[in-house]
């Protein structure tokens, strides 16, 4: 303090009591709002609750309404399942859904096997279950013309026109698509152009309208479009399949609370089971049931604790 005079002091004094002031300020709003912290944060890490529903998506593969008329069903059937609140809705593409997971705008998302495989190497999901259609886990992709196109080989597609479903679909884009390099015909260079309709239904009825020359979708797409266009099995025929293809997943984000996950887990088992629960699956997807990975290991550990019990090993 030596050399400092009367005035220098005075302001010294009056700094230290504005820091001071300012740290008792900043104190008692840490004391407020820290338990208002703690709050959201754990109310962001159990969704479930009134006024925060599980958000749980659909990729718009087929007719969005269908498919948001089952989802809705499994969301309120999947509420008293589980006393979670859950919100259904079907996403504009099928990117949108992986990235909703990402960045924790959704915590459930029916995702295809491509799709489920870019989630999970970009946001590190979590695989619930694999779907079963006609109790099977796999199906398969084919390419669909009209049936007077005169058309009989993936050849006689050069220079034609073809429909996708979208980017990131397994069976309406990526194993076509990869079918028509196996036999050594590039697709960017093989078609005259080609688009993406959007879903399984839009290409078989680009494919029925003629509209384009062939169409890229899953095994038995044309059921989907049975009902108003009976004439679709007459007009349209495959004219390739694609190899064996992963069924659709279920998935969860990374980080989602476990609890609420293993309730999720239980709750669409007991779901699939149930006679409501398996209509609601099938008007969505054409779900027959789910496909646990880890049970399928069940009978090896029942005969473990045979052996075990018998004192081998």
């Amino acid at each position: 303090m030596q050399g400092m005079t009367l005035r220098n002091f005075l302001n010294f004094l009056q700094r230290q009591r504005s820091a001071r002031s300012g740290v008792r300020m900043l104190s008692g709003l840490l004391v407020v709002l820290i338990p208002v912290l703690f709050a959201l944060q754990a109310g962001a890490a159990s969704p479930g609750k009134e006024g925060a529903p599980i958000r749980m998506l659909f990729v718009p593969s087929g007719e969005a309404q269908v498919i948001l008329r089952g989802g809705e069903e499994i969301a309120s059937l999947l509420e008293k399942q589980t006393g979670l609140r859950i919100k259904a809705s079907v996403a504009t593409s099928y990117s949108a859904v992986i990235e909703a997971l990402g960045a924790g705008k959704a915590e459930v998302a029916w995702l295809p096997p491509f799709s489920y495989v870019l989630a999970k190497e970009k946001y590190d999901v979590d695989l619930l279950y694999i779907v079963a259609h006609f109790g099977k886990p796999f199906y398969r992709g084919q390419i669909l013309v009209r049936a007077d196109s005169g058309v009989n080989t993936l050849a006689d597609l050069k220079g034609k026109s073809i429909a996708f479903v979208d980017p990131a679909s397994t069976s309406g884009h990526l194993y076509p698509k990869a079918l028509f390099l196996k036999n050594g015909f590039q697709p960017e260079r093989f078609f005259s152009h080609s688009v993406f309709a959007g879903s399984h239904n839009a290409v078989v009825l680009s494919v029925l309208k003629g509209e384009v020359d062939a169409g890229a979708t899953y095994e038995g797409a044309r059921s989907a479009v049975s009902k108003n266009f009976p004439e679709v099995y007459k007009e349209l025929r495959v004219l390739a399949y694609t190899p064996q293809i992963p069924n659709d997943t279920i998935c969860t984000r990374k980080n989602l609370d476990p609890a609420v996950r293993e309730q999720l887990r239980q709750g669409l088992l007991a779901l699939s089971k149930s006679p409501e629960g398996a209509r609601a699956m099938k008007k969505a997807y054409g779900i027959s049931g789910l496909i646990d990975l880890n049970g399928m290991f069940d009978p090896v550990r029942e005969a473990r604790k045979w052996l075990e019990m018998k004192g081998e090993k």
